[in-house]
């Protein structure tokens, strides 16, 4: 069973780590870098759980927590460097149903994750673990990338490139971005790499390589991958 996950992490390193974790357990996943993008998007994508930086920049995570529990009853899992007892306890008073602090294994985050779902009696709702866009479906249980329905055989560099574009279709991905993303598969991997990473993949899923439409360049900022979800 499958569950829809807010992140609301503003170091993007840690955000990246947290999504591909939930991704390879089959959940689909929503990541915002700020309170007041936390919330909005609380309200209208409806996830099963929020994974919530207390450290928030614009809105901090106390208020973000505080602001949820007056709409809704939407489990959080809090997640922060502090330590101090205090905050602890201020943050379960909010409604927090679980509390994390940094550094911790992914391992423990995931497990700490599916504990408050069972609790909450949110995974009691099927969803395709399948991250699709702009025509590209990923599987990241079966490890398996199609494009128009046609199986495309990826490395593994390349999968985690594709997976993290299909979770987010229109989002720009900078070189050092996309560099991060492959480091757990390929730590030999440069910036030049990852323009050799989407040349393959343009020559893999692109209609005409020469003339791409789904894999785009961003002059001056990096790639992104172009259509909607489904």
């Amino acid at each position: 069973m499958c569950a829809h996950v807010l992140v609301a992490e503003d170091d993007e390193m840690q955000a990246e780590l947290i999504r591909r974790s939930l991704l390879a357990e089959g959940h689909t996943i929503t990541v915002v870098h700020d309170g007041a993008a936390a919330l909005d998007a609380a309200r209208r994508r409806r996830p099963d759980l929020v994974v919530l930086d207390l450290m928030l920049p614009v809105i901090d995570g106390f208020d973000v927590c505080r602001a949820l529990r007056r709409d809704d009853d939407i489990p959080v899992l809090m997640l922060t460097a502090r330590t101090a007892e205090d905050d602890v306890l201020r943050g379960l008073e909010l409604g927090a149903d679980d509390y994390m602090t940094k550094p911790y294994s992914p391992r423990e985050l995931m497990a700490r994750i599916r504990t408050v779902l069972r609790r909450s009696g949110r995974t009691d709702r099927p969803e395709d673990p399948v991250v699709r866009a702009g025509g590209i479906a990923v599987d990241p249980v079966r490890h398996e990338v199609r494009c128009e329905g046609r199986p495309v055989e990826c490395t593994p560099a390349e999968f985690e490139i594709l997976l993290a574009m299909a979770a987010e279709p229109e989002r720009v991905f900078s070189r050092r971005q996309l560099l991060e993303i492959t480091r757990g598969t390929d730590r030999a991997s440069t910036e030049r790499a990852v323009d050799v990473h989407i040349m393959n993949l343009r020559r893999k899923t692109e209609p005409d390589p020469r003339r791409p439409v789904r894999l785009l360049t961003v002059f001056g900022v990096g790639y992104k991958l172009s259509g909607g979800r489904g």
